[in-house]
C-alpha cells in the first residue's frame, strides 16, 4: 500500500509539471517528430525513415540520370538546366521526406502478428493517444512504454501459445486499448465530472496504474523463468565440469 501511495504522489507531482509544460506548448504535444515512448515504436519509426531515405536516393539518381540523358541529346543543359535540376531534386526530397507519413496502427490491427510485434504497434498507437489524455495518464503511458520495452525483450523467442504470451495479448492488445477507447468516447466536458465514485479522468489513471502493475508482474514472471533456466544450466555446468576438474586434480 505504501508503494502505491508513493507512486500516486510522484505521479501527481509530475502531472503538475506536465500541465505547465503543456500550457507552454511543451514536449508532450503531438508533432511529426514526437518523442517515442519506447524502443518498439522508435524502431518502427526508424524503419519508416530508412525507407524514405531509400526512396529519396532512388529519385535523386533517376533525376540526375534523366538530366544527363537530356544534356547528351541537346548538347548540355547549361546553367539554367543545372538550376532546374537542383530545384527538382530539392522539391522531390521535400515531398518524399514529408510523405507518406508513418501509418498509425488502427485499433483493430494491434493484436495481429506475434506478441513482440503487438508490443511495438501498441507503443506507437499509445503515443498518438497522449494528446487526449489527462496529464497523470500521460505520465503513466510513458511509464508503460518503458515497461513494454522490457516485456518485449522477455518475449523474444517465446512460444505464441505460452500462457504468458496469451496474457500479454489480452492485457496489451485488448484491455489497454479498450480502456482508452472507452475514455475517448466520453465528451470532453464530462471527463472531470464526478460519477460512480470518481471522475472519468481519475478512473482512467487508476486503471492505467493497474495495467502498469500487471505488465510489470508478467515481465517479472517471464524473467523468473529465464533466471531459473540460467540457474539450472549453471548447476549443470558446475556438476559436469566441476566434477571433471576435481577428477583431474585427484589424478595428478
Amino acid at each position: 500500500m505504501s508503494d502505491l501511495t508513493g507512486q500516486s504522489d510522484r505521479i501527481l507531482q509530475e502531472s503538475r509539471a506536465l500541465v505547465q509544460d503543456n500550457r507552454a506548448g511543451g514536449r508532450h504535444r503531438l508533432t511529426g517528430g514526437q518523442r517515442s515512448i519506447g524502443r518498439g515504436s522508435a524502431d518502427l519509426k526508424a524503419r519508416h525513415f530508412a525507407k524514405k531515405l531509400a526512396r529519396i536516393a532512388i529519385a535523386v539518381v533517376a533525376i540526375l540520370v534523366g538530366a544527363g540523358i537530356v544534356g547528351g541529346i541537346i548538347g548540355g543543359i547549361g546553367f539554367g538546366g543545372v538550376m532546374i535540376t537542383a530545384l527538382v531534386i530539392a522539391a522531390t526530397a521535400l515531398l518524399l521526406g514529408a510523405f507518406p507519413r508513418i501509418r498509425v496502427p488502427k485499433r483493430a490491427d494491434l493484436n495481429k502478428g506475434d506478441v513482440r510485434q503487438l508490443v511495438g504497434r501498441t507503443e506507437l498507437w499509445l503515443e498518438h493517444q497522449r494528446p487526449i489524455l489527462p496529464p497523470p495518464a500521460v505520465i503513466l503511458v510513458d511509464q508503460i512504454g518503458t515497461q513494454l520495452d522490457a516485456l518485449g525483450l522477455q518475449l523474444h523467442g517465446i512460444d505464441q501459445t505460452h500462457p504468458s504470451a496469451q496474457e500479454v495479448r489480452k492485457l496489451v492488445g485488448e484491455h489497454l486499448p479498450d480502456m482508452i477507447d472507452a475514455y475517448r468516447r466520453i465528451p470532453t466536458n464530462l471527463r472531470r465530472e464526478e460519477r460512480a465514485g470518481g471522475t472519468p479522468d481519475a478512473q482512467l489513471v487508476d486503471s492505467l496504474g493497474k495495467i502498469s502493475a500487471e505488465i510489470d508482474s508478467v515481465t517479472r514472471q517471464l524473467a523468473d523463468g529465464a533466471l531459473d533456466d540460467l540457474a539450472i544450466r549453471t548447476r549443470y555446468l558446475d556438476y559436469r565440469y566441476g566434477e571433471a576438474e576435481q577428477t583431474s586434480r585427484d589424478t595428478n
